[in-house]
């Protein structure tokens, strides 16, 4: 996204292979660019069984639906209602082993930092092992401002003059299914993690969105993350809000 903007900025006319070969070279001159590091065979085979994941639990949300359709009829079918049936539960059986195929191979070279990471009121195993896997164990970040514009969930003001104000968002610019998952751990973090609890509270205490302050747990979750693999120490409320404080 950063070369197709700088590419635009030189207000290119022609795009062919040769001039966007060009076009990269001269970003790469003009800006630091990161090494780019392959993945590793554990962290390609993870990535994929996340995404064939997503795929069955969402023919399974959808079979359930189907089935409480069926029901509500007046007359339902008993074979649809079977065959129905049958496929929930060969989904149920597909998505139990890619869990725990996942969770094996992580165990494999990441097992303490899986250990420490769930240790964190709010944060899941599910989380916890995503989280492991597109960070390559928290080696691609050097702190954790950085790992939270990976995500997407720093904020982004629009402001310009008098005139222009635009509310403070999100920059939705990153990974949308770890944003997806420490927003849904957000919900039990407010609730039983002490810093994450006093972030929502004094947000909605302004009078403000829960869903901004939903946002800004999953932000203090991401850093506490961070903070805690660096570390290697396990979740502890004073450590933790002093190390995410840096």
């Amino acid at each position: 996204m950063s070369i197709k903007r700088f590419i635009q900025m030189k207000l290119a006319k022609v795009k062919t292979d040769k001039s966007d070969a060009k076009a990269i070279c001269a970003y790469g001159l003009s800006n630091e660019v990161p090494l780019y590091n392959a993945l590793t065979d554990t962290q390609s085979e993870c990535l994929q069984l996340f995404r064939l994941l997503d795929t069955y639990l969402k023919q399974r949300t959808a079979t359930k639906n189907k089935i409480h359709g069926e029901a509500v009829l007046g007359i339902p079918s008993k074979f649809v209602h079977r065959s129905l049936v049958r496929n929930r539960k060969q989904l149920d059986k597909e998505v139990s082993a890619i869990e725990s195929k996942i969770l094996s191979l992580v165990k494999e070279d990441q097992q303490e930092q899986l250990t420490l990471l769930t240790s964190i009121p709010g944060i899941g195993q599910k989380t916890a092992l995503f989280l492991i896997v597109v960070t390559d164990g928290f080696s691609k970040f050097e702190n954790a401002s950085q790992l939270c514009s990976y995500v997407g969930i720093t904020p982004t003001v629009r402001e310009s003059g008098s005139s222009v104000r635009g509310r403070a968002r999100i920059s939705k610019v990153g990974n949308r299914k770890l944003r997806n998952l420490l927003f849904l751990c957000s919900f039990n973090a407010c609730k039983h993690n002490k810093a994450c609890k006093a972030i929502y509270e004094r947000i909605t205490n302004k009078g403000k969105s829960k869903k901004l302050a939903l946002i800004a747990v999953s932000n203090k979750l991401l850093k506490q993350a961070f903070a805690i693999a660096r570390s290697g120490l396990p979740y502890d409320e004073g450590f933790v809000s002093v190390l995410t404080r840096r």
